[in-house]
């Protein structure tokens, strides 16, 4: 299909099961993992019945010096493989860590997650150019390697059923896992597997995970800073504009979907399991609602 040779992410050879985790019990399938395996299945068939023109493949792939002119590829090499067990080993892995991730995440927060990994997979591209030269690299391992690390993180006990025989918790299992790709990384890539990006997905995965949050309260401070202090002292700010009733209804319909979220997560595992950020934007909420029901008796009084 490639008319030169394109380094892959290669697929992730294994199972899941245990803990009543394993996909059919009580994880079915969720909404972005479906669409997320169609799509890499369409575009796959695609190009193998040649409805699309094999140099496509160059311009989907993802390469160091033809990113400036097609930045495009940062996502599109996440839908592209170099072969049928190549994308068969990639969408198993989807299939069975998936579900469980969007159930517990949410879709919104899934599918950002999924994307984030992928871009780090091209990112260690870049940082390690000088290791990895201009090689061609396609594959959704990056993002499937990083819902590995999630999933280890979420459920670390789990068995992860290596060539679906051998029992593995999970957190032994994706620490081997990273070990053995840093050291394919700095050993090279003879075997025509872009390990660069598996490792890329793993880090970027444990980092978004562990310190997003953080990062993003830095970040904000970083490019929104505070206006300087009037003579008086106090810093002027103009009053922000009332939201658009588009907008309204588009934030209440996220928090909607972030209650939903949490009961669900109540319902499965109790108030225990929430976070204190999950527990704070109840009591937000919960305070949000008593407001407006005093604000509406006291419209009707009157």
């Amino acid at each position: 299909m490639m008319r030169r040779p394109a380094f892959r992410s290669g697929g992730f050879r294994g199972g899941m099961g245990g803990g009543g985790i394993r996909f059919g019990h009580g994880s079915p399938m969720s909404r972005w993992v479906l669409r997320l395996m169609i799509a890499n299945f369409v575009i796959f068939l695609a190009m193998a019945m040649r409805l699309v023109p094999v140099a496509a493949i160059d311009w989907l792939g993802f390469s160091v010096p033809g990113f400036l002119t097609r930045p495009w590829t940062l996502v599109t090499y996440m839908f592209v493989h170099g072969g049928f067990m190549h994308l068969f080993m990639n969408m198993l892995a989807l299939f069975f860590f998936g579900p469980p991730l969007e159930r517990k995440w949410g879709s919104r927060f899934f599918l950002r997650f999924y994307l984030v990994t992928g871009l780090g997979g091209a990112l260690f591209s870049v940082l390690l150019y000088s290791l990895t030269g201009p090689t061609l690299m396609v594959g959704a391992s990056g993002a499937i390697f990083g819902l590995l690390v999630a999933f280890a993180l979420n459920w670390p006990d789990a068995k992860i059923y290596l060539y679906f025989v051998f029992p593995v918790p999970a957190k032994w299992f994706v620490a081997a896992l990273g070990a053995f790709t840093l050291l394919s990384t700095v050993q090279g890539s003879a075997d025509g597997v872009a390990h660069w990006a598996h490792l890329g997905g793993l880090v970027t995965g444990f980092v978004y995970l562990r310190y997003g949050e953080r990062i993003g309260r830095l970040a904000r401070r970083a490019f929104y800073k505070e206006r300087p202090v009037s003579p008086r002292g106090k810093a002027r700010r103009p009053a922000p504009p009332p939201p658009s009733p588009r907008r309204r209804r588009r934030a209440d319909g996220d928090a909607l979907d972030e209650v939903d979220r949490i009961l669900d997560k109540i319902r499965a595992s109790g108030m225990d399991s929430l976070s204190a950020r999950e527990r704070a934007f109840l009591d937000e909420v919960s305070r949000q609602y008593q407001q407006t029901q005093e604000t509406g008796k006291k419209t009707r009084t009157h």
